[in-house]
């Protein structure tokens, strides 16, 4: 059963996301702040994290950080926040996804069985699961990523869209099918999202980040990876 953590200080909210999941057969643990999200992430290790950014003590964004220092659950974001600073913000810190409040009951769970089918392993052929570069190496099997000798952090969105690129190397790999494959959704304004990821992933695995070597923008039409 997939578990998922609800992170939201609103009980009328948190009353129908719980309905909502468990009638979809998942398992829901409810935190109503920040410090009782962390106690129940160490114990229960959930497969996802639905996240409310204004928590009574401690800012969304500081969970994501607590979080991400020692877990890849994938997180998702549930705010009122439409601000694009404040997005990005949090998808800096490592949230996976941002769902901006009202927001469509179906569509929160077609973004959650998305970031349920990223974390899942895909039978890769032999020849494609380890990739070497003169800067940095990824053993796909493994999910570890490696450069100047230390192992790099990666999310788990970071790996699906770093995955998609280095298993077609020199190809042309367009927005809308990064968008489609990665989030679950071809949506023209998540395009921000792709420029916040690759950033992070250049930032991580590039020597010169502003000047990539391998992560290569391809304007108004996709990324590719050059070996």
């Amino acid at each position: 059963m997939t578990r998922v953590l609800v992170v939201e200080d609103d009980p009328q909210l948190v009353r129908a996301l719980v309905i909502n999941l468990q009638a979809r057969h998942y398992g829901v643990d409810a935190a109503p702040d920040g410090a009782t999200a962390l106690r129940l992430a160490a114990a229960r290790q959930p497969d996802v994290v639905l996240l409310d950014l204004g928590l009574p003590d401690m800012d969304g964004v500081d969970v994501i950080k607590a979080l991400r220092g020692w877990s890849r659950v994938p997180i998702m974001v549930l705010s009122a926040r439409r601000a694009s600073d404040e997005k990005v913000g949090a998808l800096d810190a490592g949230a996976d996804d941002y769902v901006t409040k009202p927001f469509s009951m179906d569509e929160l769970l077609a973004r959650l069985r998305a970031a349920v089918r990223r974390t899942e392993d895909t039978p890769l052929v032999p020849e494609l699961t380890l990739v070497r570069t003169a800067d940095f190496s990824i053993d796909l099997l493994a999910k570890k990523a490696v450069r100047a000798g230390r192992d790099v952090r990666l999310t788990p969105t970071e790996w699906h869209l770093l995955e998609i690129l280095v298993t077609n190397p020199g190809r042309l790999i367009t927005q809308k099918h990064l968008l489609q494959e990665v989030w679950g959704v071809s949506q023209r304004n998540k395009t921000n999202y792709l420029r916040v990821y690759m950033a992070q992933l250049r930032r991580k695995l590039e020597t010169d980040p502003s000047h990539p070597r391998y992560l290569i923008t391809e304007p108004g039409m996709g990324y590719r990876f050059e070996e």
